[in-house]
């Protein structure tokens, strides 16, 4: 499960590294045709439907960062904080619950900041777990004891504390290199901004899509590795 949770933030991390790259301001939100139409390719296993899921409510997690100040934190740490919450809670929405996906990202991405307030307020050692720390999206009162993980959230907030940005971008720059680093940058827009398809990297370097594939996954693996090397 461990490694499995470190693929998926890595993956992520890299999708998200890759944004910021291109220096694009947010896109607009999806129609709710759009919208349903991406829900359901992503919930056949599309993970392109998936990233323009993610890519469409950027506006969103900003949008929420802006209303929370953490000590220690600038507004570009909390959108980035804000955008794990949308990452997870894309990935984890249930369409058959009745519960828009927006309302759903929204609880996912407070929940992310909440967590990183309650993390620097803990370091601090000057609050209760019972004192008051902010709203939920319904207006509710959030104290610190709200916010507290369970066990696989606990999971969640080791790899998520251990995989940052910069962590990233290090790891690709000095752990990877010729295609692999090449391979990883062009399908993730860390190259010139662009997310090329396998087939399109394939067709630029001038080999099978296949043989993408396998390079992908051994650079992935190869990151992994070097990640968890670095745990210990």
């Amino acid at each position: 499960m461990f490694e499995q949770l470190i693929l998926f933030f890595l993956k992520d991390a890299l999708f998200l590294l890759g944004y910021l790259a291109r220096g694009n301001a947010f896109p607009k939100p999806l129609s709710r045709q759009e919208e349903a139409e991406m829900i359901a390719r992503m919930q056949q296993g599309d993970e392109q439907a998936r990233e323009k899921l993610i890519e469409h409510n950027l506006r969103l997690a900003a949008h929420i960062a802006r209303k929370y100040t953490v000590p220690g934190y600038d507004a570009d740490d909390l959108i980035s904080i804000g955008t794990v919450g949308l990452i997870k809670g894309v990935g984890s929405f249930k369409p058959d619950t009745g519960t828009q996906l927006s309302t759903y990202c929204a609880r996912c991405i407070e929940n992310e900041i909440l967590m990183c307030l309650r993390s620097s307020q803990k370091r601090k050692g000057e609050v209760s777990l019972h004192e008051p720390i902010g709203m939920d999206g319904e207006g509710n009162e959030i104290a610190l004891i709200d916010v507290l993980g369970t066990d696989e959230g606990e999971v969640h907030g080791e790899v998520e504390r251990r995989v940052s940005l910069q962590s990233v971008r290090g790891l690709v720059e000095t752990c990877l290199h010729g295609r692999e680093k090449t391979v990883i940058k062009m399908r993730y827009g860390l190259l010139d901004g662009t997310v090329y398809a396998q087939q399109e990297v394939a067709r630029k370097l001038g080999i099978s899509r296949s043989y993408v594939s396998r390079i992908e996954k051994k650079a992935m693996n190869r990151l992994k590795t070097a990640f968890e090397t670095g745990l210990h």
